[in-house]
């Protein structure tokens, strides 16, 4: 039974008993079928994003919002760069990141209409060379498993081999290391958030396909759908006069960022695109992959879209406040029940770029938003702002709850920081190492996936060079014990580690691991999977 029907039976009742006022009638008819406030103004919104980048110090955002398979809103706001100025508009190119996973499994759902491979085919039919940590877990991996965040590895495994975009680790030496990769958990068994399958996801793609992934992907889904400014990544824009640069806080102003993603890591985040573009994927999404003249043509079948959104792995439980009973991840798709309503979710960060795609398919609505600034919260405030709306929930100040709650581990993770520093400032001028002793620290160490670093002397410090990542490099200083504080030189990656060193019976260095020194550090520096071995 319809919504429809089920409203329609209710007011014939309530005319029947005499229940129904002509107030009330009227309330029904304004909040619509399902109760909810059927619309938010575009002055609404803009006022909306002025406030939300006035707080969390955002130079330029991009929303469009889809409602009943109409453009209800779209503009872009502030500027694209502070260094190179120019407006944001609808056509504006930013990076999705993450929301380029949702293109790959899409694309492998066309490759599974065609009948040229299944969810649950063995990824080693494809790639014989895939190999995992566990030999019972490789030969159990299936093309599903790719997309789902249950492989037993951790949080961001391995994503130091693609992140940043100076890493020079290619397709081939990416898919042997994996062997590599000690997992945390049992296969199958626990939710985390992983990159490098769905490049393993791409590389299926294009081996099936025999095309390019990035070839693919344009020819069968950007063009059908008219995406003409999209680009698969930053380096096949073919124009460059209207895309953004990233921004990053350092010691409180913002700062333009370098790349994230190397071009190995595409399939995982390296779309760029505009709201514009943007908004007719989102609208082929609430359309179940149909799209042209009165939905004529299909990117993928019913079946497939379904299995894209049905749940596979259980990400978490929580009431919050949109009342929601579970979530879960599907093929490419965050999934939940808000508010009584199925919501359709993901979102992605890159240094410096963030976004956010929600649809409820029930009130056929998309919320698309793009970021320069790193700032999950700003994109959360105005999604859920424009969401409220929609449900009829009133007196929620999202962008304060959000600001309240960055400020919050802002402020946590501020003092951990200052904390560290004042150590290592304490020790340098209380009690500083000599060179005959740092230089039992110097050589050059190894890790099995991530390569070679090369610790030196340099001006009576020592000095941190990976040989594989020119953007990791930067001077180490003395904290305590065996361990060590690496200051990266680009201070936009907001990723200081520590390295703390094991030791040889001769006071030798013979190896060290690395963490994170803030508890904000993004996941992709995976620096906790590290464990490097002296080779020279």
């Amino acid at each position: 039974m319809t919504k429809i029907t089920i409203f329609n039976d209710k007011i014939k009742h309530l005319m029947k008993t005499k229940i129904l006022s002509t107030t009330f009638l009227i309330a029904l008819l304004l909040f619509g079928i399902s109760g909810t406030a059927q619309e938010i103004t575009s002055n609404q919104i803009d006022s909306l994003v002025q406030k939300t980048m006035d707080t969390f110090n955002v130079p330029g955002i991009a929303v469009a919002v889809l409602k009943d398979g109409e453009i209800m809103h779209m503009e872009g706001y502030g500027t694209r760069s502070l260094e190179e100025g120019g407006d944001v508009d609808e056509n504006t190119l930013f990076g999705v990141a993450s929301n380029t996973k949702a293109m790959t499994a899409a694309a492998l759902a066309q490759l599974i209409d065609e009948d040229k491979l299944e969810w649950d085919t063995k990824v080693t039919e494809i790639i014989p060379e895939f190999k995992l940590y566990d030999p019972y877990v490789t030969s159990e991996f299936t093309v599903r498993d790719l997309l789902t965040h249950r492989s037993g590895l951790g949080l961001g495994a391995g994503d130091l081999m693609v992140f940043p975009a100076s890493n020079v680790t290619d397709i081939d030496q990416l898919i042997y290391n994996l062997r590599y990769l000690k997992p945390v958990s049992s296969f199958r068994s626990q939710y985390d958030y992983d990159n490098l399958l769905y490049i393993v996801a791409g590389e299926v793609v294009e081996r099936v396909s025999e095309t390019e992934y990035e070839t693919y992907v344009k020819e069968n889904i950007l063009q059908p759908l008219g995406m003409d400014r999209t680009a698969m990544s930053w380096h096949r824009v073919d124009d460059y006069s209207n895309v953004i640069d990233g921004h990053a806080p350092v010691d409180g102003e913002l700062e333009i960022t370098g790349l994230s993603f190397t071009k190995v890591g595409n399939p995982a985040a390296g779309i760029y695109s505009s709201v514009k573009d943007w908004s007719k994927w989102v609208q082929a999404q609430l359309d179940e992959g149909k799209y042209g003249e009165n939905l004529q043509d299909s990117l993928f079948s019913t079946k497939a879209h379904r299995e894209m959104w049905t749940p596979q792995t259980l990400t978490g439980t929580g009431k919050g406040d949109y009342n929601t009973h579970f979530k879960a991840y599907g093929l490419g798709w965050f999934l939940s029940d808000v508010n009584g309503y199925l919501e359709v979710t993901h979102t992605g960060g890159l240094l410096g770029i963030v976004s956010q795609v929600t649809m409820i398919p029930e009130l056929d609505l998309g919320i698309i938003v793009f970021t320069n600034q790193q700032s999950g919260a700003a994109f959360r405030s105005i999604t859920n702002s424009i969401k409220d709306a929609y449900f009829g929930m009133e007196g929620k100040d999202r962008i304060k709850q959000y600001n309240d709650s960055r400020l919050k581990a802002e402020k946590k993770a501020d003092s951990l920081v200052a904390d560290v520093w004042k150590r290592v400032e304490d020790v340098q001028k209380n009690s500083k190492m000599d060179k005959e002793t740092l230089s039992n620290y110097a050589g050059t160490y190894q890790d099995p996936w991530f390569g070679k670093v090369d610790i030196s002397m340099k001006d009576g410090k020592l000095r941190f060079k990976a040989e594989n990542v020119s953007d990791l490099q930067g001077d180490m200083s003395y904290y305590k014990g065996n361990s060590f504080v690496v200051k990266w030189d680009d201070r936009t990656l907001n990723a200081d580690a520590f390295a703390v060193f094991s030791l040889d019976k001769e006071g030798k260095a013979k190896g060290f691991t690395m963490e994170p020194v803030s508890p904000l550090t993004d996941f992709s520096y995976d620096f906790q999977d590290l464990d490097f071995s002296r080779v020279e």
